[in-house]
Parts: C-alpha cells; sequence; structure tokens
C-alpha cells in the first residue's frame, strides 16, 4: 500500500468520470477544486462524481487575499508592448489596490511567466511595460513582489464558498496566500454554525513565510505552493523554504503537502523529466504527506499518466523516508504516546498500527514519525475517515465501535472479517478508555491477531 499521497487538480483534462475512477485506482488519494475557474454547479457536479467513485477526500481551494486578473478576453502581449489595467480597461485586477501600486514596481503575472513594470500612473489606472512575452488570460495570478498589500482576508466570494462548502460536507478548504493567523481565523468565523472541515493554509508569500508560525498554530495543514512563492521570494530560497515548513509541521503533526510544478512537463510528455522525478522524491524523503498535481491533471495533457508516475515515484522513494523529529517537552498524552508507539514498532516485530481515533489527532501524531509499519486508523466518523486519506502511511477505515463493550476487540474483529489484518500478523493498538478529553489517547495493547480471536470466543462463552 502507497503511504505518501496523491492529490490531483479537477480540470477539463480529468472531469470525467471513467478517467477519474482510472486516476483513482491508479493511486489518487485526494481532489483538488480550484475556485479560480468554473461554476458552483461545475464543483458540484465533480463533487458527485467524485463521491460516486469512491469516498474521496476533496479539497476546495478558494482564493483569499489573492490578485488575479480579469478580463473577458484572451490577450497577447509581446516583450516591450504597453497594457493598461484599471477598472474600467479591458484588463483589471479583481481587488482595487491600484492606488497602492507606484512607478517602477514590478507585476509579474501567471506565475513570473510574464514580467511587466509599472512606468505610469493616472488615477485608478495603471501603465505597464512588458519586460517579457506572454498570453494573458482570465484568472492568471498576479504577484507584486516585495508589496504588502491591504486585500481583504475574506471577500464575499469566499463567504460563499465556504457555505458551499459546509453544504456540500467539504473535507478540506485550502486558503490562498495565507499571511497570518488572522486570516485563517477570520476564514474559519466566516461560516454561520461553524465549518467541520479542516483548513489548509497556503504559503505562497513573503508574509506567509514570515509569519509561518503562527499560522501554523491556528491552520490544521499546510501547502507549500511553490510556484507563486517562487515569484514572490527569490526562487533560490524556496528549497529551503520548503523543508523548514516540512520539517515543522512533521514535528507538530500537521498536514503538509507540496505543490506546483511537480510533473510538470507531464502536462505534454507522458513521461516525467529526471530533474521532476528527483523533485518529488526530495519532497517525499523532506517528509511532506501529499504531492500535489495541479496544472498536469486539471488541463494537461496526460492526467492518468501522471497519476501513475508519481505514485511509482512515491512507493520507490517512500522506503527511505525517516523520522526527522526532535525531541520535545510533553505537550499531551496523545502525542507522548505517539512516541511511545515509534519505539516499540523499532524494537519489536509488530506487523501493523491500528489506532481508535475519533477526531483522527492521534493517527497523525503517529503518522509524523514515518514508521515503516502502516497505521490503520479506524474511526466512527467518516468525515474523519475521508480527511485521514490525506495523511502518510494512514489507511483509515470507518468502524462504528462506540456502542461495544470492548472496543478493541470490536474494532480487531471486523479489521480482521474484512481481511485487513491477518492471522499471523501482530499488532499494536492504541485507543483513549474512560476518558472524555481531547487528544488522550492512553492505552497501548498489542496482540496477534488469533489471540483476539480466541478472546472473541471467550466472550460469546460468557
Amino acid at each position: 500500500m502507497k503511504k505518501v499521497k496523491i492529490l490531483c487538480t479537477i480540470g477539463p483534462s480529468s472531469s470525467l468520470e471513467k478517467l477519474l475512477k482510472k486516476m483513482y485506482l491508479a493511486g489518487m488519494n485526494g481532489a483538488r477544486i480550484n475556485t479560480a475557474y468554473g461554476t458552483k454547479e461545475e464543483y458540484s457536479l465533480t463533487i458527485n462524481r467524485l463521491r460516486g467513485i469512491g469516498e474521496i477526500p476533496i479539497v476546495l481551494d478558494i482564493k483569499g487575499p489573492e490578485l488575479r486578473i480579469k478580463t473577458s478576453s484572451e490577450i497577447a502581449l509581446k516583450n516591450g508592448e504597453i497594457l493598461k489595467i484599471g477598472k474600467n480597461e479591458q484588463v483589471a485586477l479583481n481587488h482595487n489596490v491600484y492606488s497602492e501600486l507606484a512607478v517602477g514596481d514590478m507585476v509579474l503575472i501567471d506565475n513570473g511567466r510574464i514580467n511587466t513594470r509599472v512606468i505610469q500612473k493616472d488615477n485608478a489606472v495603471l501603465t505597464l511595460l512588458a519586460k517579457t512575452s506572454g498570453y494573458i488570460s482570465d484568472g492568471k495570478g498576479v504577484n507584486i513582489p516585495d508589496k504588502k498589500l491591504a486585500i481583504p482576508a475574506i471577500t464575499k466570494k469566499d463567504q460563499e464558498l465556504m457555505d458551499f462548502a459546509k453544504d456540500n460536507e467539504i473535507e478540506f478548504v485550502a486558503l490562498s496566500f495565507t499571511r497570518n493567523a488572522h486570516d485563517v481565523n477570520c476564514l474559519r468565523k466566516s461560516v454561520s454554525g461553524g465549518f467541520k472541515g479542516l483548513i489548509i493554509a497556503k504559503i505562497e508569500n513573503s508574509e506567509g513565510v514570515e509569519n509561518f508560525q503562527e499560522i501554523l498554530e491556528v491552520a490544521d495543514g499546510i501547502m507549500v505552493a511553490r510556484g507563486d512563492l517562487g515569484v514572490e521570494i527569490e526562487p533560490e530560497k524556496v528549497p529551503l523554504v520548503q523543508k523548514r515548513i516540512i520539517k515543522q509541521c512533521n514535528q507538530k503533526g500537521k498536514l503538509v503537502l507540496t505543490a506546483t510544478e511537480m510533473l510538470e512537463s507531464m502536462m505534454y510528455n507522458p513521461f516525467p523529466n529526471r530533474a521532476e522525478v528527483s523533485d518529488v522524491a526530495n519532497a517525499i524523503l523532506d517528509g511532506t504527506d501529499v504531492i500535489t498535481l495541479s496544472g498536469e491533471t486539471a488541463v494537461g495533457k496526460y492526467p492518468l499518466e501522471t497519476v501513475i508516475a508519481a505514485s511509482k515515484i512515491a512507493i520507490e522513494t517512500e522506503k527511505a523516508v525517516e523520522s526527522h523529529l526532535r525531541e520535545e517537552s510533553f505537550v499531551n498524552i496523545s502525542n507522548t504516546i505517539s512516541k511511545a508507539i515509534s519505539r516499540l514498532c523499532q524494537e519489536m516485530p509488530i506487523d501493523k498500527v491500528v489506532t481508535l481515533t475519533r477526531s483522527g489527532y492521534t493517527a497523525r501524531m503517529i503518522s509524523r514519525f514515518k514508521i515503516p509499519q502502516p497505521i490503520i486508523a479506524v474511526t466512527p466518523s467518516r468525515l474523519v475517515k475521508k480527511q485521514l486519506e490525506l495523511s502518510f502511511g494512514v489507511y483509515p477505515v470507518h468502524i462504528d465501535y462506540t456502542e461495544a463493550q470492548d472496543h478493541i476487540l470490536c474494532s480487531g474483529l471486523k479489521l480482521h472479517s474484512n481481511g485487513l489484518i491477518l492471522d499471523q500478523d501482530t499488532i499494536l493498538f492504541t485507543a483513549a478508555v474512560r476518558t472524555h478529553k481531547k487528544h488522550s489517547s492512553n492505552l497501548i495493547e498489542i496482540h496477534k491477531v488469533s489471540e483476539l480471536k480466541t478472546q472473541e470466543k471467550a466472550w460469546s462463552n460468557n
């Protein structure tokens, strides 16, 4: 079973149900919907197709404080040409930040592929001089390096999409261009009645990097969004930023995703180049939970082949993954139990780890140690089950053990009947007993599965 998870962005190239099924069987663990494009009706259609295939977690990517191009038609811009942007021009921005820009500011479009500079400012109209050539179309991202713009954390459209996420029981929402903890908290509070899904903060500008520690405290997961990040900061700094973010997420047991240009050449070719293979492998060795495919599966020519390639790289590389966690002081019971489980898995012939978890927290705490044994997370919550589908080495199973007299016996026997654990397996079980506090898994039991079956007979006779 593959431990590294693969998140695929769904778009025109991958929206057909038949192809989605093939991608799922090839190793797609989750699906990303980019709300920079499309309508809620189209998102609903994609969601229904995915849920008809299997229990696939969905990441709804909302734009937040992100700058994008607004235009009704594609424009070819050549090096040396002039482009005017403004509220009443053919090309505009999705946020009114014209007054905050100054002559001399760089305006980078489409992940920096189009480089322009402000040469004139007239009220709410900016005149840009193109330094490179390219095509400008609606929805393309815009970066203003070294500029902190007063863009609201949550727009009206974002609020509507959060309501959409709540109504459709979406498992994850990813917030683009997260700048600080305030942005994450605003998003969480934007839904009346609360949002039960998890929030992923996308780190893709200098503010996000500077404020990463406070963001990490409040977000449920982090995405290293290297495309915009490599435009907003010097590209040579991105690899070390990526490594630092992944390491700190692992330390906290927070979900971490690495994104953008992972297998970029596969948008046009049926196989990756050698540098891309090394890039994906190094992200896995860094400790990422998830490899995120963007344009490769959304608009590329070879979405299925890309998933197959990513899966092959993951399966080969994850054999060499090791924990890089540093020793830390006491945090909570589940945190401490996870350390003990890691040590036991090194010293004993454990075949599998089974964790009974209501929130998924203990499973993520164990996952961060990158143990070689599969982690089977048994949960009574279908939402938690799908959220855990993206955690490294975790294989979640929905079993409602809460009414059983013996939770471990009940879960173990159902896992055995489903073929997930075998008679000869030695299983380490962990669970929370006689407590209702959060993060308090306080029990470890180690059993041969055949021993559990003997206990079942004893219970039956009594």
